[in-house]
């Protein structure tokens, strides 16, 4: 496989053209449409742990440590503050998530796991991996592993783009 050239430095493909665009042959269409049912699936496989799949994010930056805080759990999960607070609240009324005064800055409220959190926390990734593996049934190793590799690279690209775009207003 020979390297690519970086995004930044390739001219935009042109594999769609207005006029004979449709929805069923849009990479982000479709993409949409997989996400929309990964999500239905995991949230009705998550129901008897008794949280969704966007209450779930939260315990699992909570559980790796990633994040504890509010504006922090918003940047990394890229969902809005009013989102993540109104999860949290459904997760805090649930014994799942407790939220703690930090003693250095009073503004700051961090958040942490209680136990029944930290358990629900740990069987999750099983019933998601179960999702996301029926949703690949009959996708070869190679397939996946090819997956993967395209969709990082359209993130890299993307963030490419980004980048450009913001240098060219600056």
């Amino acid at each position: 496989m020979q390297d690519r050239p970086s995004a930044a430095k390739t001219v935009a493909a042109a594999f769609y053209v207005p006029g004979q665009y449709t929805p069923d042959k849009s990479v982000g269409y479709l993409m949409r449409k997989v996400l929309s049912s990964i999500l239905s699936q995991a949230d009705a496989q998550l129901a008897p742990h008794d949280v969704t799949y966007v209450q779930y994010l939260p315990l699992y930056k909570l559980l790796r440590s990633d994040c504890d805080t509010v504006a922090a759990l918003s940047r990394e999960l890229e969902i809005d503050p009013g989102a993540i607070t109104r999860a949290l609240d459904r997760l805090e009324a649930k014994g799942l998530v407790r939220r703690e005064r930090s003693t250095a800055d009073r503004r700051v409220v961090h958040l942490a796991l209680t136990d029944a959190g930290r358990a629900v926390a740990t069987q999750v990734p099983g019933v998601l991996a179960e999702v996301l593996n029926g949703h690949l049934s009959d996708f070869s190793y190679a397939e996946w592993q090819q997956m993967l590799q395209f969709l990082q690279r359209m993130l890299a690209n993307g963030d490419a783009l980004r980048q450009s775009s913001s240098k060219h207003a600056a």
